[in-house]
């Protein structure tokens, strides 16, 4: 069996590296609006009985004038499922529970409605396997054509440098997976989403890592430039009330689908960090 703890090491300090960029430029469009937030950052540890070294994270929170709640977390922990969850996961059972997971997770939630929301993730985990996730999503309570298509060309290209198939596959995984089934709708425009990117071997984990990190230059590159155009839009009160009434259904999403949500409580994270997803204002009409 590999040992991946160099190969998490790696995926770590990319994942943190990713977070300050992200989060500089972040701030930057504040100080842009004339805004002096930033972001105040936690750390905490995991706990696990009978487990010496569990690891933790960072939860990064900024509350400004453009990013009304935005969250950036990194994390990096390690231990044993318990057995009731570790059949659930790849390479894991309840007789070889044992796993370590190291990523970024980032969610915005703007203060203007013309503004999109938007999330984003990647991760690395290891299990009896080791395998790459993650992906981006567009969340506008207010759609713009133009906004949905640079945001899946800048994916697009990111994919098609890796894998001439990648950008379809996950593009429809995205949009099944960012669907709510019980209001029959998606939570947004969509984006990708790829899972198991399994790393079979050293060539293998070079090759996913490349993606992945492509995939968070990918973002880094094109949400910030959507936050510029439409920052300084006027909105009414009609449209604030729309984008309030769409936080409710991803705040639906989060809490009774997304599988980042669970993974996190059934591993013994951070309870902020992880539901730092929601919105900082909802309503249900």
């Amino acid at each position: 069996m590999t040992d991946w703890t160099a190969h998490t090491a790696r995926a770590q300090t990319w994942f943190e590296s990713l977070r300050d960029r992200i989060c500089a430029e972040f701030e930057a469009i504040e100080r842009e609006a004339g805004s002096d937030a930033a972001f105040r950052y936690t750390p905490w540890t995991r706990e696990e009985e009978g487990n010496p070294d569990p690891g933790g994270g960072t939860q990064g929170l900024m509350k400004g004038k453009v990013f009304e709640k935005v969250g950036v977390n990194v994390s990096t922990v390690r231990g044993n499922f318990s057995p009731d969850f570790a059949g659930q996961v790849n390479g894991a059972s309840a007789d070889n529970p044992g796993f370590t997971a190291t990523g970024i997770s980032l969610v915005a939630h703007m203060a203007n409605p013309h503004v999109p929301a938007v999330h984003m993730n990647t991760r690395f985990l290891t299990t009896g396997k080791a395998w790459f996730g993650g992906g981006a999503d567009l969340n506008p309570p207010i759609p713009y054509a133009e906004d949905t298509e640079d945001f899946h060309a800048r994916f697009r290209a990111a994919c098609a440098a890796h894998n001439p198939t990648y950008f379809e596959r996950f593009k429809k995984w995205a949009d099944d997976y960012f669907f709510i089934p019980h209001r029959g709708v998606h939570r947004g425009v969509g984006g990708i989403f790829y899972d198991h990117l399994e790393c079979e071997d050293d060539a293998a984990f070079e090759r996913n890592f490349h993606f992945t990190r492509d995939v968070g230059e990918a973002f880094l590159d094109v949400f910030p430039r959507l936050v510029r155009r439409r920052m300084e839009s006027a909105f009414t009160p009609e449209e604030k009330l729309t984008q309030l009434e769409w936080r409710g259904r991803y705040a639906e999403f989060n809490l009774v689908y997304d599988r980042g949500t669970l993974f996190g409580l059934k591993t013994g994270g951070n309870i902020d960090a992880i539901l730092m997803s929601l919105p900082p204002e909802a309503v249900w009409s």
